[in-house]
């Protein structure tokens, strides 16, 4: 870009303060949901369901996958990215398998809805460099609720069967593994 000062061009690319603390407050929001799938895990391990747990735990990890892509954007685009308090995630214990995939999903909303507005206001600040990383997070978002209505559809169908919630367990813990680096999703 010859005749633009470098300056310019880097200070179009920097998100206002504002703007930065909202990528700031949905970093932490990504650690506190990882934290909260950790604690569901632990309750899906106290009733022997070792299955569920690794699928609560896959999702923790994936949860540090989206605090990296975060992360990663906010760092790029010459702003500072930073972690807040995290808040103790609100899981009561003796959850049965039904609650623990309840909780699950909503805090998945909690996240979508967060994430919705932090979209409306990088439009409103006319943001436009944030829309291709917004906008894989509300299409990653849809999946995700999806996802734990599909388990909380099929655990209401199984009531009960303890056979049913076996299978269901062996189905859930056949879930590959990731690696929580944002490069690699």
């Amino acid at each position: 870009m010859t005749g633009v000062p470098k300056a310019a061009i880097v200070s179009a690319m920097k998100m206002s303060n504002d703007l930065e603390k909202k990528f700031q407050a949905q970093i932490t929001l990504e650690f506190e949901a990882s934290i909260t799938y950790r604690q569901l895990a632990i309750e899906a391990d106290e009733q022997d369901l070792p299955g569920i747990a690794a699928w609560l735990r896959h999702q923790a990890d994936e949860e540090i996958v989206h605090a990296n892509k975060f992360i990663q954007h906010v760092s790029d685009r010459d702003n500072h990215a930073a972690i807040g308090a995290i808040n103790a995630p609100a899981v009561r214990p003796g959850l049965s398998v039904l609650e623990i995939f309840e909780a699950a999903l909503a805090h998945e909303q909690k996240v979508s809805e967060s994430i919705r507005e932090l979209y409306r206001s990088a439009d409103k600040e006319g943001d436009y460099d944030s829309r291709p990383l917004l906008n894989w997070f509300v299409d990653e978002q849809i999946e995700e609720e999806a996802t734990a209505s599909e388990i909380i559809g099929r655990v209401k169908l199984i009531g009960n069967d303890g056979s049913g919630l076996l299978r269901l367990d062996a189905e859930l813990g056949r879930r590959p593994a990731e690696s929580t680096e944002a490069d690699e999703n």
